[in-house]
């Protein structure tokens, strides 16, 4: 049965890109892409459960001024089908789907590339295998920097199973995940997307159990191969992040070639919570690109 015509439900739609939007396929599955303005490009990636909407605001500041924003909903994710490859959520996954993307997308052109969480270590990890297809980085409280300790190690464990009840279909999973992402995402600008974001919460659970069972595996730990980047990066840290936590990431940030790092308000993605200040940084950032 081709995946791209299963339903998707009004929960999960309203997290994701809207339309118009394409679906593109990229490493033996389809992903939802929306397209918005012209100039230059930049690509944006989400943190697992949320959708290509977290975006809808720089979207809406960045076109005005010369952009073209391209928004992606990961598999199973907003507007985007089940991952037709049968393969689990994981970074090194959505590496693989974005580092097809890009020539698709972009053919020559270079885009800037902004991600989130998951879609921050998936950039990383794409951008170590093809440097030459991305112009820059903005990688907003990226996994995948924090030691992979016995205290990592408890937390994800915890999560997983957190997450392995709400697709169980558990009676109190519900009231949970939205106590939850009111520390996932405790910025007043956020409390849109977060109100479209928890109902979704049983229908995410199990591609939220997957994800977090693969960051616990050897090769989620981008710490040494962060090294190795060989492109302009800028980190914009939400300081208030207590899963992916400044503290736990900040040795292997400061140990990131070409690496500027800037902090905002918010507890988990920057560019949602923290929107204004967000947007001057990254221009400021782009300005110097063009300069260099």
């Amino acid at each position: 049965m081709d995946q791209s015509f299963l339903p998707v439900s009004q929960f999960r739609r309203a997290i994701g890109v809207q339309p118009p939007y394409d679906l593109v396929e990229a490493a033996g599955t389809n992903v939802a892409i929306a397209r918005r303005g012209a100039g230059l490009p930049v690509l944006c990636l989400h943190a697992a459960a949320h959708g290509g909407r977290d975006f809808e605001s720089l979207v809406d500041a960045l076109v005005p001024l010369g952009f073209e924003m391209v928004c992606v909903d990961w598999p199973g994710h907003g507007a985007s089908p089940p991952d037709a490859s049968g393969q689990p959520a994981s970074a090194k996954r959505y590496a693989a789907v974005l580092n097809d993307l890009i020539p698709v997308l972009f053919g020559d052109a270079r885009p800037i590339v902004i991600g989130n969480s998951i879609g921050g270590a998936a950039a990383l990890i794409a951008a170590l295998e093809k440097p030459e297809a991305m112009r820059a980085l903005v990688l907003c409280n990226p996994g995948g920097l924090a030691p992979l300790d016995s205290l990592a190690i408890a937390v994800i464990k915890l999560l997983v199973r957190f997450f392995e009840a709400g697709a169980r279909g558990a009676h109190w999973f519900p009231i949970a995940y939205g106590l939850y992402y009111r520390l996932v995402l405790s910025g007043k600008p956020a409390q849109e997307q977060r109100a479209r974001i928890v109902p979704a919460g049983a229908e995410m659970a199990p591609i939220l159990a997957q994800a977090w069972r693969s960051f616990g595996e050897a090769d989620a730990d981008l710490r040494k191969r962060a090294q190795a980047l060989n492109l302009p990066v800028f980190f914009a840290w939400a300081k208030s992040d207590q899963i992916v936590a400044w503290s736990r990431s900040k040795r292997a940030v400061e140990t990131t070639p070409q690496a500027k790092v800037e902090f905002f308000k918010g507890s988990h993605a920057a560019f949602l919570e923290d929107p204004v200040a967000f947007q001057a940084s990254f221009l400021a950032f782009v300005r110097c690109l063009s300069n260099g």
